[in-house]
């Protein structure tokens, strides 16, 4: 260790700040712990090790600064974020590369050496007046083959607090690893929410920025406190798992992961991806299935299987569109006691909160994150307020739900039966289908998904875009080497997941939903039954979709109601113009946008199209299923 740098942390650190530090034998870690505190100059440093007293503090400063305040629930309490910074900020997020390194004009990057003097410029000196938090988390189950230990600094407690509820603690596994040679390379995050104005904000988000630097595994975000931009080891960390996952053969994917529950007591497990406000959460959620991960998933391949594990511990979840009828899971969590925080939603006067959708009667008054509100406040631009921002959020711990899988944290992870992929689609795939093979799956649902953008990005919603494996955002390899990665994991297994994909948001031509929301309970258990070939299928020009028969039972055992026929022809069918309109956007998209396309991309989508144009010279351009089905 360095006794230079060691001196100077025992001169910046009270003795026990010091001690835990010092318990870590790492002069990497010591190094950069000793850099920012010397750059951004905190009052005071605190170093969490995770004991319960650790935790408390935290819990406390939040509280203590205004970054939250208590509800009525006891254990709840609810932050606000700045007007203006509820969403990633794509515009100011930067990846930041050397020169020479080209990851494709999709894929917002940033000169390394310019956006670490900018970035560094900002955090000159903005911890001043303020401390320090220093915390340990591991992403992915510690001690095991998925394990990447990160170190986060923040002066925001409300930031911290986050972090501990949704990551596995990693002070343990810091100071298990010291010594090692392991440790010289872990996740570095720096975070300032900069200045703050009376409501305890971030005032200046013109400096808003989030780096991410690669080749020093260091992620940097300044201006803010939203949790997809301040909550560094969430999809920004991502980044850097993709790379380090890019040259490990392995892959890093926006994934829920959950088990199916099924014939015979047994239980088969499933990875899904999903673009923001598609349904991600509630999929993980469905009642009576068995939970582990909502949003990252880590897999890693076997001889002969694929295996996944959870990068993370808790839940950052939307609140928009919770009832009780829907999410009986959630509700009860989020209307019991328990630790819970909450973002951007209103609050009354009595500590109750509302947010959109909720399925109760919205409060005529209250405070939300644009200050007091009243149910005819308009924005600058004259447009209402809604009483709770569409990206409103609720933080949680996995341990609080009653599905969770009793092996979330196994080194082993879960071996992965089927891979699912789901966007906003109103007019063009049917509810659930199957691919034909891997290299199908992998361009069709996968590089091929599309949906309709959310209030969960700043920007326009409603845009239709092209998001490959529901990944477009947080990528840190050129796309086409990213999509070759996919291709090139699923080969050589003995027997490679199944791939699907799922569509939530299918409307008729009145624009009224085709499918209820808990239907989605019936597409997972057909699923189920066809990574275990319990069940046949029909085969469609674009994949295999189920037969009526097995969704009626389906519908039927596990939701307790009726499925018509009529209602399984308006789903299911063939839907020839809309299809074929998507893989010309796909041909465009990937023929304009992506550079080194692996040639495979282009092949598979010929062939769709040529399989839709032969099924429209017969059958014409909707095709009922039953039709298909007489083959």
């Amino acid at each position: 260790m360095d006794p230079k740098v060691l001196n100077s942390l025992k001169n910046r650190l009270n003795k026990e700040s010091f001690d835990r530090v010092k318990r870590i034998e790492s002069p990497a870690l010591h190094g950069f712990i000793d850099e920012y505190i010397d750059l951004c100059s905190p009052a005071s440093v605190f170093v969490n090790d995770d004991s319960p007293e650790s935790l408390d503090y935290i819990r406390n400063a939040a509280l203590k600064r205004g970054e939250e305040t208590k509800l009525a629930i006891p254990g709840h309490t609810f932050h606000f974020d700045a007007y203006g910074d509820q969403g990633r900020d794509k515009d100011n997020t930067r990846i930041l590369v050397p020169p020479g390194v080209d990851l494709g004009h999709a894929i917002d990057t940033k000169d390394r050496e310019e956006g670490c003097k900018e970035v560094r410029g900002i955090l000159k000196e903005s911890m001043k007046g303020r401390e320090l938090f220093i915390s340990f988390f591991c992403l992915g189950p510690a001690g095991s083959q998925f394990t990447i230990p990160c170190v986060q600094l923040t002066d925001s407690s409300y930031v911290i607090h986050n972090e501990f509820l949704l990551y596995r603690p990693g002070y343990a596994e810091f100071a298990r690893q010291a010594g090692s040679g392991i440790l010289d390379v872990f996740f570095r995050f720096v975070h300032s929410q900069g200045e703050v104005d009376e409501r305890n904000v971030s005032k200046d988000l013109a400096k808003r920025r989030i780096f991410i630097d690669l080749y020093h595994n260091t992620v940097f975000c300044t201006n803010t406190q939203y949790g997809g931009n301040s909550i560094g080891l969430k999809k920004l960390a991502m980044r850097l798992a993709i790379l380090k996952a890019s040259r490990e053969d392995w892959l890093t994917e926006h994934m829920l992961i959950l088990g199916i529950k099924g014939p015979r007591g047994r239980t088969t497990y499933f990875t899904g991806a999903y673009p923001s406000m598609c349904g991600k959460t509630s999929t993980a959620m469905i009642e009576g299935e068995s939970m582990v991960g909502d949003d990252i998933a880590y897999l890693r391949r076997g001889d002969s299987e694929v295996r996944a594990a959870n990068a993370e511990r808790g839940m950052f979840g939307i609140l928009q569109g919770v009832n009780a009828k829907d999410d009986p899971l959630l509700w009860g969590i989020l209307n019991g006691p328990g630790e819970v925080i909450m973002s951007n939603i209103l609050v009354s006067e009595t500590g109750d909160v509302y947010w959109n959708e909720k399925g109760v009667i919205a409060p005529e008054t209250g405070r939300n994150h644009s200050g007091e509100w009243t149910k005819d406040k308009k924005d600058a631009a004259g447009r209402d307020i809604p009483p709770s921002h569409p990206n409103g959020r609720f933080t949680i711990s996995l341990d609080r739900l009653p599905n969770v899988d009793p092996r979330i944290d196994d080194p082993e992870g879960f071996k992965i039966g089927g891979m699912v992929y789901g966007g906003r689609d109103s007019d063009t795939c049917v509810p659930v289908e199957e691919a034909f093979d891997w290299v199908h799956g992998i361009i069709m649902k996968g590089a091929g998904l599309e949906s309709e953008t959310t209030a969960a990005t700043l920007g326009a919603e409603g845009v239709r875009e092209i998001n490959p494996m529901a990944n477009l955002d947080f990528l840190s390899v050129p796309i086409g080497k990213y999509i070759q990665m996919n291709l090139d994991f699923g080969m050589g297994l003995k027997k490679a997941p199944l791939i699907f994909s799922v569509n939530y948001f299918l409307l008729d031509k009145n624009g009224k939903w085709l499918n209820a929301r808990n239907d989605k309970k019936a597409w997972f258990q057909w699923m189920e039954l066809r990574v275990n070939d319990d069940v046949n299928a029909i085969t469609t020009p674009t994949g295999r979709i189920p037969l009526y028969a097995d969704l009626k039972l389906i519908y039927k055992e596990s939701l307790r109601k009726e499925y018509s026929e009529a209602d399984y022809i308006r789903q299911f069918t063939v839907r020839v113009p809309e299809n074929l309109a998507k893989i010309e956007r796909l041909m465009k998209f990937y023929k304009a946008e992506v550079k080194d396309t692996p040639a495979a991309l282009f092949t598979v989508l010929e062939g769709q199209k040529k399989r839709l144009m032969d099924a429209k010279t017969h059958f014409g351009d909707y095709i009922p299923p039953y039709v298909l089905g007489q083959q």
